[in-house]
């Protein structure tokens, strides 16, 4: 075999702010949270990371070793991604959106000492200090001069640690398929499970997915960083400002809609990526307001479904088009894309705009049954969705126990999906999610979308409820934008969805649970079913 000539530099993360620094070393990165206004570029960016990282290396971080973060969106928060993984430590991303347990056991499992905090942040970690076993070491992430009165022990300062790095510090070569980074589910079906990215992958995956058929970057772009770094990497944002030369704009914890939109016109912001509740009250606040977008012309929407009604508008009234896309924390962020070139007239966009895409170079997907057959691509069986690629998790960290690849190295994503010739992903629910009704199934997610077509509903859920003689039926809980009685929103349904899917009880309340990534918590609407917090007496339907 003849070898080539190429040659052969590992993908590391450093690379990417080394490159930004660089390339495109004027571009801005805007930080606006809590008391401070931040206004950088990636050279000042860069030569803070470096300093971090040599004072990190100076206090015993290297590979092999892991460093924890419980934070929100901010310029620190970023440099600490790459001073972190740029010594060659794991950078464990804690959620500050989980139950105090929930982070207390991330951080506790993963076992180690210093963990990284914000302003936003440190009454919660004031609140774990007494359950964290392994944690010494605290550094508030907040100016130089702004320690606050704490309970915590040994909290240092970011800007304290940082300006005893060496400035001159030069980024090490490291084994790109090093771990780099360390993200957990949001634990919904008991404990959280973790997610361990390499350098390698997590690169790879912000070179595919902010590409032209999915993200579509470059440096004419501005992005708000509006998911946080501690879910999915942030849906790679902070990799793709660097690596693509577009600035980044850094909201702290806040995502209230008069703010984001204040953010988004006065900073040109181009592309929006967060989960569809953010972008319904950010319509919402356009409509009452009277306001524009400014430069906005695409929202990634991510974590569920986007209502059509929602995509339609912001394409109608603002010409802003959606990319809807799929992935998990296993996949590092996307893994499928619903790329909808310009050219498509309104209809076929919308169309392009509601499936979950086609996946973007670097991704596979296929469905199996029940056994692990393969199944068609014919756009209308339906399977359990699984996905590989060079950033798919092959296992959860320290779980050999969870059986998450099957034989021929596929992970099974507890999706239920069809696939259509071309490729194209629909999915059709979860799999803990789909209503089996008479042996036949019901997609709760398309019940969802059709109900939220109606105007009066603000906000829907479908889940299960145990019928006697079809084991299941869905029943529909609505967040109301206005009244409406239930018969009028069967009649709506009715010309959408097969008439057996019709639910056959709806109720309406004043709010949705949800997760701590902003998707909806259907565990949480089966406890309140359970609980009889629906006013339905869900035992009373069983067998």
């Amino acid at each position: 075999m003849a070898l080539g000539l190429n040659q052969d530099l590992p993908l590391l993360l450093s690379s990417v702010l080394a490159h930004a620094a660089a390339t495109f070393g004027d571009v801005k990165v805007i930080g606006r949270y809590a008391n401070e206004k931040i206004d950088t570029d990636y050279a000042k960016l860069e030569a803070r990371a470096r300093r971090l990282a040599s004072a990190l290396r100076h206090i015993g971080y290297g590979p092999d070793c892991f460093v924890g973060s419980l934070a929100w969106n901010t310029h620190r928060h970023l440099e600490l991604f790459y001073a972190a993984t740029g010594v060659g430590a794991a950078l464990h991303t804690a959620n500050p959106r989980l139950p105090p347990a929930q982070i207390a056991y991330t951080i506790d499992f993963t076992a180690y000492h210093t963990l990284f905090i914000d302003p936003d942040t440190l009454a919660l970690a004031e609140q774990l200090a007494p359950q964290l076993q392994t944690v010494r070491r605290y550094v508030m992430m907040a100016p130089a001069g702004a320690l606050p009165p704490t309970s915590l022990p040994a909290l240092l300062s970011y800007e304290d640690l940082l300006a005893d790095g060496d400035p001159s510090f030069a980024w090490p070569v490291l084994d790109e398929r090093s771990a780099c980074l360390l993200c957990f589910t949001s634990g919904t079906t008991g404990p959280p499970k973790g997610a361990l990215y390499t350098h390698r992958g997590t690169v790879l995956n912000a070179l595919s997915t902010g590409g032209g058929n999915a993200w579509g970057l470059s440096a004419d772009d501005a992005i708000i960083a509006i998911p946080g770094f501690f879910h999915c990497n942030g849906w790679a944002v902070p990799f793709f400002g660097p690596m693509y030369g577009a600035s980044l704009v850094l909201p702290g914890r806040r995502a209230d809609s008069g703010f984001l939109h204040g953010l988004i016109v006065e900073h040109g912001i181009t592309v929006a990526p967060g989960v569809p509740t953010i972008f319904l009250d950010l319509l919402r606040h356009c409509r009452d307001t009277g306001v524009g977008l400014g430069r906005l012309n695409r929202l990634f929407s991510g974590g569920t479904a986007p209502p059509l009604a929602m995509m339609e508008a912001y394409l109608r009234d603002y010409g802003v088009r959606t990319i809807h896309g799929w992935g998990m924390t296993e996949t590092t962020s996307g893994a499928t894309m619903s790329f909808a070139p310009r050219h498509l007239p309104p209809d076929a966009a919308v169309a392009a705009m509601r499936t979950q895409g086609k996946p973007v170079f670097g991704a596979a997907i296929r469905i199996v049954d029940e056994d692990g057959t393969t199944l068609p691509r014919d756009g209308v069986t339906p399977g359990h969705l699984q996905v590989r690629g060079h950033w798919s998790a092959a296992g959860y960290f320290r779980r050999p126990d969870v059986d998450a690849i099957s034989q021929d190295g596929w992970l099974r994503t507890g999706d239920v999906a069809r696939i259509d010739a071309d490729n194209t992903l629909h999915l059709v629910d979860r799999s803990k999610d789909v209503i089996k009704s008479g042996g036949e199934w019901i997609s709760s997610q398309a019940l969802e979308d059709a109900a939220a077509r109606h105007p009066a509903v603000r906000e829907v859920a479908v889940i299960a409820i145990p019928h006697p003689r079809w084991q299941e039926r869905p029943l529909l809980i609505a967040v109301l934008a206005e009244p409406v009685t239930e018969q009028a929103l069967h009649i709506h349904l009715a010309n959408i969805v097969p008439k057996w899917w019709l639910p056959d009880t709806m109720v309406f309340v004043e709010e949705l649970p949800h997760g701590p990534t902003g998707k909806l918590d259907k565990q949480a609407l089966r406890r309140w079913l359970a609980d009889g917090l629906l006013g339905i007496a869900a035992a009373a339907t069983a067998p």
